[in-house]
C-alpha cells in the first residue's frame, strides 16, 4: 500500500469512525463500504470534510453480486458503487453501499450531494433495478419504455424476454416474445499441425 493510500485510510477511519464497514486497498485503489443507513451522511462528509473533499462523483454503477457468493462478507446482492475524486487532495475513492432488501433494492439518492449522479442513478435503476429514493426523475434511460426486467441482473436471459421488430403488414413496430431458438454457438476451428510452433514456416 502506497503512503498516499495509507494516509487516506487513516483519514477515513479517523473522520468516519464506526460508519466504516470496510476499507479495502487493492491494486493502488481504495474501496470504502458503508451501510445503507449511513450512506447519505457519509457521502456528505466525504464531500465537505476539509481533510477529504471528494468534490466530484465521476461515475456510479449498479452491481449484481449474486454470483460472488463467498467472495464478499455480506449476503446482500445489489450494490451501488461510486467513483469519487478529490481535486483538492488529488486522490480517488470507490464508495460501495449494498441495498438491504434483495427483493426490492432501494438506496437513497445522492443527487443533492453530487448532481452529476443524475443519469448514473437512472442507469443503475434501468439496468440493475436499484431504486433511488429522492431522485427527481427516476425512469429508464437506455432501454425502451415498454421494456420488462433489468438486463444487467445475472439471472436475466441473454436473449431477453421480448423483441421489437417492424411489421410490414401493420406498417408499425411491434413487440412479441423472443423467437430466437436456443442453440449452441461453437466456432469451427481448423488448426494446421504444428501451427504456432517457433520456427514453423
Amino acid at each position: 500500500m502506497s503512503p498516499k493510500i495509507e494516509r487516506l485510510v487513516a483519514t477515513l477511519q479517523s473522520v468516519l469512525g464506526e460508519r466504516v464497514h470496510s476499507l479495502t486497498p487493492d491494486r493502488g485503489e481504495l474501496t470504502l463500504e458503508v451501510s445503507a443507513a449511513d450512506y447519505l451522511e457519509v457521502a456528505e462528509t466525504l464531500r465537505d470534510h476539509p481533510e477529504l473533499r471528494f468534490e466530484q462523483l465521476i461515475d456510479l454503477c449498479g452491481v449484481d453480486y449474486s454470483t460472488y457468493a463467498g467472495r464478499l462478507p455480506r449476503s446482500a446482492r445489489y450494490a451501488a458503487v461510486s467513483q469519487l475524486l478529490s481535486v483538492t487532495h488529488n486522490w480517488r475513492l470507490r464508495l460501495r453501499v449494498f441495498a438491504p432488501d434483495d427483493a426490492f433494492p432501494v438506496l437513497a439518492s445522492v443527487i443533492g450531494i453530487w448532481p452529476s449522479v443524475n443519469w448514473y442513478e437512472r442507469e443503475a435503476f434501468d439496468l440493475v433495478g436499484i431504486m433511488f429514493s429522492g431522485h427527481p426523475d427516476l425512469r429508464r434511460i437506455l432501454t425502451d419504455y415498454g421494456f420488462i426486467g433489468h438486463p444487467f441482473r445475472k439471472d436475466f436471459p441473454v436473449s431477453g424476454f421480448m423483441e421489437m421488430r417492424y411489421d410490414p403488414d401493420q406498417a408499425r413496430v411491434i413487440y412479441q416474445p423472443v423467437t430466437i431458438a436456443p442453440r449452441e454457438v461453437t466456432p469451427r476451428i481448423v488448426r494446421e499441425e504444428n501451427y504456432g510452433d517457433v520456427g514453423h514456416g
